[in-house]
């Protein structure tokens, strides 16, 4: 983990220093175009080749049964189940209050009323990944705000096991958000199969979750077939504190975010160097003793630490960064309050020493299904509205048409659209 300071570096020299690792489309374009080929011309036939082929999974059908299903609640713990409906609760609670609120009415000119309505997405499409880890927290993520949006149909993809198996915490949570067409595919051939659709696997209109470089870039080739959430990187954390926070509490949540993945990064952004040094020798001790340590070794490699001079250079590293996660931990609320008003491009913010970034990836209701690499800039973290879409209404009376007749037909005649101009005009004939 390097240390890199403002009074050395102007801040364009410390973004080419901390860019995020993103692979070439190059690298896996061509890979994910003739996977996403394949499913196209031969739907089911290519799922299980590739299934085969990437997963080492020999399946019979791609749906998982009902049966799977029950047996799944009894292959974890009661104390998994309990903290998933825990979980699923306070999701639940505060995703209720991401519904778009009914519009008011405007009238624009009197006789000219124009509002704008909520409506679900029918058919949505659901990722959760596999691999090196299961994420029955993201089915939850993503499958109740679904579900509070109205979707009336939720397609969840998750790859298979070796075994032919899926996860059963993964099952589980699905079931518990009432979750049904769950299907055995995983990678750029799930996006694929959900973009196009298949014998088996619906077509679906958006689709949703996080995944490796190959999913990424079937996602991003996908859309305008399909709509989808975001694009997804390598998970990453931001923390802006001051000396007064506790080393080892820094760099524990520092660590948290690294164990993703080896592409993960982490970026301490503080006033004191010597505070950094702390940070980073606690980090160096704690993971020696981490399960994912080889991983989380790769990604402290390409972490740093940025040293400013003060809370207006920590604010602008971190627009300029646009961190998927964001903790902001300074010796009083009203110093954190000061920097939370500065911030504008990030995915989530975890304000005070006690709200450490895992808290909100499972259990304080906040989706962290997230914008990564940047994009925060221009994406917001998934929510009941990203389920939906607004229709716009409009209503005339002969009032209005009357005030509005003249403007029309200036208009349409100026553009060359007599019909335009006509479908007014016959209204007054």
């Amino acid at each position: 983990m390097k240390i890199l300071s403002t009074q050395q570096l102007t801040l364009e020299e410390i973004m080419n220093s901390v860019r995020r690792s993103r692979s070439s489309a190059a690298d896996v374009k061509s890979v994910v175009l003739a996977i996403m080929e394949q499913v196209r011309c031969d739907g089911d036939r290519a799922l299980f080749d590739l299934s085969k082929r990437f997963d080492g999974a020999t399946l019979s059908s791609l749906k998982v049964s009902k049966s799977e299903i029950k047996q799944a609640y009894k292959l974890i713990s009661p104390e998994l189940i309990y903290a998933l409906k825990q979980a699923k609760r306070n999701i639940e609670k505060f995703h209720r209050t991401t519904m778009p609120k009914k519009e008011r009415r405007t009238s624009t000119v009197p006789g000219v009323r124009i509002w704008r309505e909520f409506r679900p997405i029918e058919c949505v499409g659901l990722y959760v990944p596999g691999g090196k880890a299961a994420y029955p927290s993201t089915v939850l993520m993503l499958g109740i705000p679904a579900k509070q949006a109205g979707c009336q149909k939720i397609i969840l993809c998750t790859p298979a096991s070796k075994e032919n198996n899926v996860n059963p915490a993964v099952l589980v949570a699905a079931d518990l958000c009432g979750i049904t067409e769950i299907f055995k595919v995983g990678g750029a051939q799930a996006i694929a199969a959900m973009a196009y659709g298949t014998e088996s696997i619906p077509k679906v209109s958006k689709i949703f979750g996080p995944g490796n470089q190959f999913v990424t870039a079937a996602k991003m080739l996908a859309y305008g077939e399909v709509d989808i959430d975001m694009p997804a990187g390598p998970s990453e954390v931001e923390i802006i504190t001051d000396e007064t926070a506790d080393p080892t509490w820094i760099a524990a949540d520092l660590l948290s975010q690294l164990e993703h993945g080896a592409d993960s990064q982490a970026l301490l952004v503080t006033f004191s160097e010597e505070f950094a040094e702390q940070v980073i020798q606690a980090m160096q001790k704690e993971m020696q003793i981490l399960p994912r340590k080889a991983i989380v070794e790769q990604a402290f490699k390409k972490s740093f630490a940025v040293i400013v001079r003060s809370m207006n250079e920590a604010c602008e590293i971190t627009n300029a960064y646009a961190p998927e996660h964001l903790e902001i931990i300074c010796k009083n609320e009203k110093d954190e309050a000061q920097i939370l008003k500065k911030i504008i491009n990030v995915g989530s913010i975890f304000l005070g020493k006690f709200t450490t970034e895992p808290l909100g990836d499972y259990a304080t209701g906040a989706n962290h299904t997230l914008p990564t690499s940047g994009f925060a800039k221009m994406f917001s973290p998934v929510s009941t509205a990203s389920f939906g879409k607004m229709i716009q209404v409009e209503r005339v009376s002969k009032k209005g048409i009357g005030r509005l007749r003249k403007t029309v037909e200036t208009l349409a005649a100026a553009e060359g659209l007599d019909a335009h101009k006509y479908a007014v005009t016959i209204r007054f004939l």
